[in-house]
């Protein structure tokens, strides 16, 4: 049985004209029948959820985040624990 694969969608909220980024997992490789009514584009499969974050706070208009893979390294790079506490910010921040 294959497992769930990590995504990141991203969105425009009407009313600020900002980017909303919203990572989710889905079995099958997301399509506009399938996701184009949340999302109007997606991002991955990612590796690892750390990647798929590192993405989503820090890759929207930053030349050293891409790709997928250059989120996986980063994340590798800085050894970043997705743990749900405010740390995240300043390990990735700090230079690697």
């Amino acid at each position: 049985m294959r497992s769930s694969r990590i995504y990141l969608g991203v969105n425009l909220d009407c009313n600020s004209d900002q980017q909303i980024r919203t990572i989710f997992h889905a079995m099958e490789t997301p399509t506009h029948e399938s996701h184009g009514e949340r999302f109007i584009y997606v991002i991955g499969p990612f590796r690892t959820l750390a990647g798929a974050e590192i993405m989503r706070q820090y890759g929207r208009n930053n030349p050293h985040l891409q790709t997928v893979e250059d989120a996986e390294r980063m994340a590798k790079k800085l050894a970043v624990r997705i743990n749900g506490t405010s740390d995240l910010p300043k390990i990735a921040l700090r230079r690697a």
